[in-house]
Parts: C-alpha cells; structure tokens; sequence
C-alpha cells in the first residue's frame, strides 16, 4: 500500500484545496500550518502497534486520515478541504476512487467536524462505512 507524503499534502492536496475548492475564507499559506499536528496525521494510519497495522486496510487508513485531519486542525483554515483532497490523492495512489455528489461530501465532513472526539471510534467506523459504499476502482471512471 502506498502512503502519503508531506511533500505529496503540500504540492498537490493543498494547492487543490486553494485551487479548487475556494470559498469566501481562503486558505493561507502551507507554511502556516501546525506542521507536528500534520505530521502526526499523515503518520498515525500506517503506525502499528506489535507489529500489526493500528488501522487495518486502505479503508481504515483512509477513514482515520480523513477523520484526523479534520479533528486535528493542523491548518489555520480549510481543514475539511485539505482533508477531502489529501484523502482523495491518497486512495488515487492506490488504484481507488471515491465517486459521490458534492452535497454528499460536504455532508461527510461537516459530519465528521461536528461529531463529538468521544465518538471517535464510532465517527471512523462510519467514515469507513461512507467510503465502502463510494469507492471504485481507479480505472472505472467514466470520463
């Protein structure tokens, strides 16, 4: 399985973010970022504990990545969009797809935004469930 990079969340995910998904707030600048907070989201789906995955499978490390770098705010703004971008750039490396309306992901994430850290488990569990029902592979999309 292919990880994601810091350089990979600056160069590509973020720049899409500013890019693409611009809202009336803009995103500022990669440097501004809590840089151990992403370090430590980017990392935590691929530790492993005893030698076995924390997070178990591409679905799990996609739900935990997503879910964490929306709960972990290591952006001063544009954390849900940054996430969204980092997660997709993240299944696209390993041949998946998440194909939904954007009314869907935007409900996705203010869900995860609002759900409160005690559900934590409860939150990722659904996130994962959200990109089963979603995912394609890669080379199934329709143009």
């Amino acid at each position: 399985m292919k990880n994601i990079t810091i350089k990979e969340v600056e160069e590509v995910a973020f720049t899409i973010a500013q890019q693409a998904l611009a809202f009336d707030e803009p995103i500022p600048g990669f440097s501004t970022r809590f840089s151990n907070k992403l370090e430590s989201c980017i990392a935590m789906p691929f530790m492993k504990y005893g030698g076995k995955d924390l997070y178990s499978g591409l679905l799990g490390k996609a739900a935990i990545l997503l879910y964490l770098l929306i709960k972990n705010h290591p952006f001063q703004n544009g954390n849900k969009r940054v996430a969204l971008t980092t997660t997709l750039i993240f299944l696209r490396k390993n041949g998946k797809w998440i194909q939904t309306t954007d009314d869907k992901f935007y409900n996705l994430l203010i869900w995860i935004a609002g759900s409160p850290s005690e559900s934590k488990e409860a939150t990722v569990e659904g996130i994962k469930e959200f990109l089963k029902n979603y995912m394609i592979n890669w080379q199934d999309i329709k143009s």
